[in-house]
């Protein structure tokens, strides 16, 4: 997959909220963040970097960069720090020691390598370590594929060779030895599951045979090569695979996007390692795509960017039986990768979205039963010190069907903030949250107004900026 097609991953259109019955109302997501990053984000892995308890982020952007932000519990996070990881192009976490540290490992295709970043344990990481290849590496996984308790680091690549190839870790944090398996079609994307049942990791790929795409079964030998097993037609153009367990009869499924086609296209398992074709999810020109259950009915749901060029995510909320419900859509940014969990921790997934273009990540929290209009930070821009600005204005509505309880709503130093919410919101009513900026010094300012609400077991943040001048 070339890099531009990456870029081709991407944003919805209209805002459906079909029927919001309670059920859908826990699927509500808001944008309550935004940092710039200025590299293009493409590929997001979160992970606790630093042992606070808090879910960090790992971008490889469109630009080659690899950035990690330290999340600060809020859904917030601190500024990016770069890494050398020159020509980072996927990103992806995991304890390669087997100490508690989460470590990543970035794939580089314009390189033909995968490098390897030791964590520190504080949020920072050992320089770069490059482990060339045969074909370049596009996208990579991990997972234990020879069963010695150590991860391993399954790689696919679309050229060089059109193969997965396993490069063994040993628990110290080095890749050792490679093992190559070749497939009868282009290896472009890459999901980990045992689909047989038989303790061995195997994996599914999607790519071109013979002039037709196609999703591909590799079952593995437990010994990090495969033997080749079915392959099912799709349309053209994959662009990102999931795999979890769609209709709750233990098996794994999988889910792919093709954004030429229109459709997330839905395999679900036979538990032999052969899958047969579900209903498939019509949206518009979907593109990175993670499982996660975004409602919290046990079920998992699908969160995909959709629609190029619309600032936009989608949301389809899984049935129990394979099927999904009509996307809701929500505002984000023009994305690239997209990472699911919770930023907040009110026990609930939140939504991390790299936006290439505008070169800023977003987080969109899981609020519940509340709604917030306009969904993105407020900005001040410029106002000279030791003046007050014209009042901004948000709108809170309870979209739930009992009355939202406020316990408590301020706003951080250099803002100021009136409400009309009182003491609770009725179910189905709406209020106003007005907020000035009054920098007391030049330079820019940030802050937040934080909502205590009985929608979650933590604050709800409506994120504020300006520049004093």
């Amino acid at each position: 997959m070339s890099q531009n097609s990456f870029r081709s991953l991407l944003c919805s259109t209209l805002l459906i909220f079909c029927a919001l019955s309670a059920r859908s109302a826990l699927a509500q997501l808001e944008t309550r963040a935004s940092i710039s990053d200025p590299g293009e984000p493409q590929s997001l892995a979160a992970s606790d970097f630093n042992g606070d308890g808090f879910l960090d982020l790992a971008v490889a952007s469109f630009n080659g960069d690899l950035s990690v932000l330290l999340g600060n519990g809020d859904g917030t996070f601190r500024r990016p720090v770069s890494y050398g990881a020159n020509d980072a192009y996927t990103v992806v976490s995991g304890d390669l020691r087997n100490h508690g540290i989460s470590d990543l490992v970035v794939t580089n295709p314009g390189k033909a390598s995968v490098s390897v970043l030791l964590g520190n344990g504080d949020g920072t990481f050992q320089p770069a370590v490059r482990y060339p290849m045969v074909g370049e590496a596009t996208f990579a996984a991990l997972g234990d594929f020879n069963n010695d308790g150590n991860l391993d680091v399954a790689v696919a690549s679309e050229t060089g060779c059109y193969c997965i190839t396993v490069m063994f870790g040993n628990g110290t944090g080095t890749l050792g030895k490679q093992v190559h398996t070749p497939a009868p079609y282009t290896t472009q994307l890459l999901g980990v599951g045992d689909f047989n049942g038989d303790g061995f990791l195997d994996v599914v790929t999607a790519g071109q045979f013979g002039g037709t795409s196609v999703m591909g079964v590799l079952l593995g030998n437990g010994d990090g090569t495969f033997r080749t097993g079915e392959s099912y037609p799709i349309y053209i153009g994959p662009q990102s695979i999931t795999v979890a367990d769609f209709n709750g009869d233990g098996i794994l499924d999988v889910a792919v996007a093709e954004p030429e086609g229109g459709a997330i296209s839905i395999f679900l398992g036979n538990g032999d390692g052969t899958f047969r074709a579900a209903p498939t999810i019509g949206a518009s020109f979907p593109g990175s795509v993670v499982s996660a259950d975004i409602n919290g009915d046990g079920i998992p749901d699908l969160v995909a960017v959709t629609s190029f060029n619309s600032n936009l995510i989608s949301v389809f909320l899984g049935n129990g039986d394979g099927t999904f419900q009509p996307g809701m859509d929500f505002p984000a940014v023009v994305a690239g990768g997209i990472a699911v969990g919770d930023f907040n921790g009110d026990h609930k997934p939140d939504v991390a979205v790299g936006g290439y273009i505008g070169n800023s990540v977003l987080t969109l929290l899981n609020t519940g039963v509340v709604d917030f209009s306009p969904t993105t930070p407020l900005n001040f821009k410029n106002q000279e010190h030791g003046t007050t600005s014209e009042p901004q204005t948000v709108t809170l509505t309870n979209t739930g069907k009992t009355s939202l309880k406020i316990s408590g709503m301020k706003a951080s130093a250099q803002f100021g903030m009136s409400s009309t919410c009182g003491k609770s919101v009725v179910a189905g009513g709406a209020c106003k949250i007005s907020v000035t900026f009054s920098p007391t010094s030049q330079g820019a300012k940030s802050g937040t107004v934080t909502i205590n609400d009985s929608a979650s077991s933590k604050p709800q943040v409506i994120e504020l900026s300006g520049t004093g001048t």
